[in-house]
């Protein structure tokens, strides 16, 4: 395996007359193919790591190398294409978007991007919404699905531009256990069979437990011991 992404001393802080730290000093690598989990308390800065990770927030300090690329010389612009070229998005409140179908949501992130013409973005979304079970669901909208429906959406719209890694902020914050257990298989088999990096923050130990790699955060900063609590 090779280092797929990896961060030193990254710290966010946000300045004020009191400020506050959101991430503090952490420094590590993750590789090619592993489902990893971030696990802390609240307000221990899971999600804020996350972000960085994501290139969805910019570090106070520190660097984020993405597939050999230092990202602190990337202006918004190019911020913006990494994301959309190499990382893929799912969040507890999935921001699927009503007025459109289940498959125009899985579509957009190629549209956005423009490798594929319109018929063989339709073929690609099509055939993700089949690999997650939910195929028949394509010409309804989100409203008209379940919970652990419009997640699935989600993660085929993750998928759409054939990401190095998948990035989910807390997938089954809001589902049932049988839905839990459906989104924690769907991530596993990314990592383990189709070869995508999955890193997920969660707080169901349950959901971790398959995790190939669990990092704990507490007070902004990496401490394995919280782990064993």
């Amino acid at each position: 395996m090779s280092a797929l992404l990896r961060v030193e001393n990254l710290v966010r802080r946000l300045e004020g007359e009191v400020p506050v730290m959101l991430v503090d000093g952490v420094s590590l690598t993750i590789e090619r193919g592993q489902f990893i989990c971030i696990m802390g308390p609240s307000g221990s800065g899971k999600s804020s790591l996350l972000y960085l990770l994501g290139l969805l927030d910019v570090p106070t300090a520190g660097r984020v190398w993405l597939d050999g690329e230092d990202t602190s010389r990337y202006g918004e612009d190019e911020l913006a294409n990494r994301r959309l070229q190499k990382l893929g998005f799912v969040f507890q409140f999935h921001f699927l978007l009503a007025e459109f179908s289940v498959l125009d949501n899985v579509m957009l992130p190629m549209r956005r991007l423009g490798k594929l013409d319109e018929s063989a973005a339709r073929a690609r979304a099509l055939g993700l919404l089949d690999q997650l079970g939910i195929a028949e669901q394509a010409t309804k909208r989100p409203h008209q699905l379940s919970g652990g429906q419009r997640q699935r959406v989600a993660i085929a719209r993750a998928l759409a531009n054939d990401p190095l890694i998948v990035l989910a902020d807390e997938p089954t914050g809001n589902l049932d256990s049988a839905a839990t257990a459906t989104v924690q298989q769907i991530l596993r088999d990314l990592a383990h069979e189709k070869g995508q990096t999955v890193v997920a923050v969660t707080h169901d130990a349950g959901f971790a437990a398959a995790a190939d790699q669990r990092i704990g955060i507490v007070d902004g900063k990496i401490n394995a011991e919280w782990l064993q609590r």
